[in-house]
């Protein structure tokens, strides 16, 4: 009799199953409530650390750690509340990014990844947008503050020979995901039988990324770091399959089983019309990978969404 085979795990299923721990040991001290969370170990090569990129003591904090490779996603993000709140995103994604940046160079890091987004590319319109295409025009402070990072990043790379990698993501959902973002809200909503705001009529056009996808593209970038004369590299993190927005909620209903009650607003300050991010340059990166449809993501959305706030007709 032969024995079977032993599969052995991708890293990427790996980081999702540590942060489907992560969560669950963290949920009753409320979700995303960073401030609450304690040291969480999930084995022996992850520790949770609760720090302020803000502050320049970060940086002594971390220069003698044995740190190779930088993974930065940490930032004040949302278009929408840049035009409120816009204190926030010059100390986060300014000041906090460059203290980010000066560790790098100190503990001379062999690769940067950092956060960038769709918005820098502003209210583009030749589809599918490319990282080569124009993206001096942002519409809202959180983009510009997106594309300073880019900037500032390509300069330290040149001169300090940093490997960075600036991942612009494309409106990425699913489990887990920010409660600002539109299939959080109008989930919450509908279960609550309450109605939804529609801004621009719902003839936004979003090129929605499952959670999963984005985390097997990074995963597979983390050991290719640029390598040409200046090591600096932008890749779109996308689906590329754009949908319009009005569509993409006839999927929720679809899962969801309930009738929709719109409110109709007019398009926000600060909002682009579509999104559509090519992604032939990541994969010819890093090859292939069997990304999920937007009607299996929102469908694994929902069920998460019920079980995690145990919600009973």
């Amino acid at each position: 009799m032969k024995k079977s085979k032993k599969v052995k795990k991708s890293n990427s299923w790996k980081i999702k199953q540590h942060r489907d721990q992560f969560f669950k040991k963290s949920k009753t001290l409320g979700y995303r409530s960073r401030a609450s969370f304690k040291l969480i170990e999930l084995d022996k090569k992850f520790k949770f650390l609760k720090k302020n990129i803000n502050e320049k003591s970060i940086i002594n904090f971390y220069k003698n750690k044995k740190i190779k490779i930088i993974i930065h996603l940490a930032a004040q993000a949302g278009v929408r509340y840049s035009i409120k709140n816009p204190d926030a995103y010059l100390e986060s994604n300014i000041l906090g990014f460059f203290n980010i940046l000066k560790l790098s160079k100190i503990i001379k890091a062999k690769h940067l990844m950092i956060a960038s987004t769709s918005s820098v590319y502003g209210d583009g319109k030749k589809f599918p947008l490319k990282e080569k295409d124009d993206t001096n025009h942002p519409v809202s402070l959180y983009s510009a503050t997106k594309k300073s990072n880019e900037v500032i990043s390509y300069s330290y790379s040149k001169n300090f020979q940093i490997p960075i990698t600036c991942l612009r993501f494309f409106t990425v959902y699913g489990p887990y995901g920010r409660p600002d973002m539109s299939l959080f809200k109008f989930t919450k909503a509908i279960l609550n039988k309450r109605k939804i705001d529609l801004y621009n009529q719902g003839n936004h056009v979003r090129d929605f990324t499952y959670i999963d996808d984005v985390i097997e593209m990074v995963i597979k970038l983390l050991n290719k770091p640029p390598k040409h004369q200046i090591p600096f590299d932008i890749y779109n993190i996308s689906n590329s399959k754009p949908i319009k927005l009005i569509n993409y909620i006839k999927f929720l209903q679809k899962n969801l089983n309930m009738k929709i009650n719109f409110r109709k607003l007019p398009l926000q300050t600060g909002d682009v019309y579509k999104t559509h991010g090519s992604n032939k340059k990541i994969l010819k990166k890093i090859g292939k990978i069997k990304s999920v449809g937007i009607d299996i993501g929102i469908k694994n959305f929902i069920n998460w969404y019920k079980k995690f706030y145990n919600y009973k007709k």
